[in-house]
């Protein structure tokens, strides 16, 4: 089967909000076997509505929309799934008891007429009980295919996706079996990993397909295969990817649904009983804040600092004045003494250092833009690199934070 996702939204088309509906929706989808044909963006417009609903009708078997359910006058999309459907929009008593409920529990006073108005949805609509809103799912046919409305509010949709809509999707449907299986690596571009790899790939069988992943400082490589034979083609793929990391086992470090790279640096510290900080200069809180957005990191995590002024990384964080003025502040030596204080300063027994160039200018440094240095203090020591990550700042502070875990990740794993 075939599934076409439709985002509605102004806000999507003129950049102020990202779609990341669109990507969970993909996800959720692919887990139990659907494939995702398109996904369209539209405007809150009656047309440009009515003439994506159509077009999808005569391509694909479902249609889930998220968006334009809100109450203001700007939302549209009952009434235009109405005249889609020749439909009627009526009162649903479940709807307004779910709002009435939200209000009187949650805000504190007596919802107002327009948010009442979203009780009213089309009379054939089967209504999907949104315990996060005020705006309600609703499962609607025409011609055989289904059409499925969700809010566009994100943890909204990710509710009724996951609690109304999918089991809905497994019972009605039959579904192939889609199986990914994606490998983690760091350190090597694309193209150097698909050069100690053309063997391999080139022996691929063909209902196996191999796709490469690039981003900032890491490749993911993933496997995939349909069927409807579920165990065998787990076990085609599984045999391949255990050949694929045998060849890259020196930059692999693990599988995407296994465990992320933040969470493998937290397994091990707790695994040790060790603590973690870091001292954040030119990646300016990104590596924290990455370790912080995994639940139950103040196991291990003992905090962190963003010396950003060179002035604070004596006054703070106590590097020596003259390692500043021998060497500049963009260099080996102070990536090293900050990570060395920085176990000090929180008592931890590892520590990650980061100092360099983002850009768009260098200043008075002597180093050009996009040179990191990036320092790991550990009780056996501390090591320090240099890296050149190119002009663009968003990209060098990126490469930085995932070579920075990188480091992290080899020097932890020691002993």
């Amino acid at each position: 089967m075939l599934v076409e996702i439709i985002t509605i939204g102004d806000e999507i088309l003129i950049g102020q909000i990202v779609d990341t509906n669109s990507a969970f929706i993909s996800k959720q989808l692919n887990s139990i076997g659907v494939k995702v044909f398109q996904i369209t963006s539209i405007q809150d417009d009656r047309e440009h509505i009515l003439n994506a609903l159509n077009e999808a009708k005569d391509r694909v078997d479902l249609v889930l929309v998220t968006g334009g359910l809100g109450p203001t006058k700007d939302d549209i999309t009952k009434e235009t799934f109405c005249e889609f459907l020749g439909d009627t929009l009526v009162e649903n008593q479940q709807v307004l008891t779910n709002i009435k409920q939200i209000f009187k529990t949650y805000i504190g006073r007596e919802p107002l007429p327009s948010n009442l108005s979203q009780a009213m949805v089309p009379s054939s609509a089967t209504i999907l009980n949104n315990n996060h809103g005020t705006a309600p799912g609703m499962w609607m046919e025409k011609d055989d295919t289904v059409f499925v409305s969700m809010p566009g509010v994100p943890y909204e949709m990710k509710y009724l996706l996951t609690h109304e809509v999918i089991p809905r999707i497994t019972k009605k449907y039959n579904r192939p079996h889609i199986y990914h299986k994606t490998l983690l690596t760091y350190g090597r571009g694309e193209s150097e990993i698909q050069e100690h790899i053309k063997s391999w790939e080139a022996n691929l069988p063909e209902e196996i397909k191999f796709a490469y992943l690039p981003s900032l400082g890491r490749v993911r490589l993933r496997l995939s295969a349909t069927g409807t034979d579920e165990l065998g083609i787990k076990n085609a793929v599984n045999q391949q990817m255990d050949a694929l990391y045998n060849l890259l086992q020196d930059i692999a470090v693990g599988y995407e649904d296994e465990a992320t790279i933040q969470e493998r640096i937290a397994n091990i510290l707790q695994k040790k009983e060790a603590s973690l900080s870091v001292a954040e200069s030119c990646t300016g809180g990104a590596i924290a804040q990455e370790i912080t957005a995994i639940p139950g990191a103040s196991a291990y995590f003992k905090g962190g600092i963003v010396p950003y002024e060179t002035q604070q990384k004596t006054n703070i964080l106590g590097v020596p004045a003259n390692i500043i003025a021998e060497h500049t502040v963009v260099s080996g030596e102070v990536a090293a003494s900050m990570a060395e204080h920085c176990t000090k300063l929180f008592g931890s027994e590892y520590a990650l250092a980061t100092t360099g160039i983002a850009g768009p200018t260098k200043g008075d440094a002597t180093d050009e833009v996009g040179t990191v240095y990036i320092a790991i203090a550990t009780p056996a020591g501390v090591v320090s690199e240099r890296f050149s990550f190119g002009k663009l700042r968003e990209r060098v502070i990126a490469k930085a934070t995932n070579k920075a875990f990188e480091m992290l990740l080899k020097e932890i794993s020691k002993n």
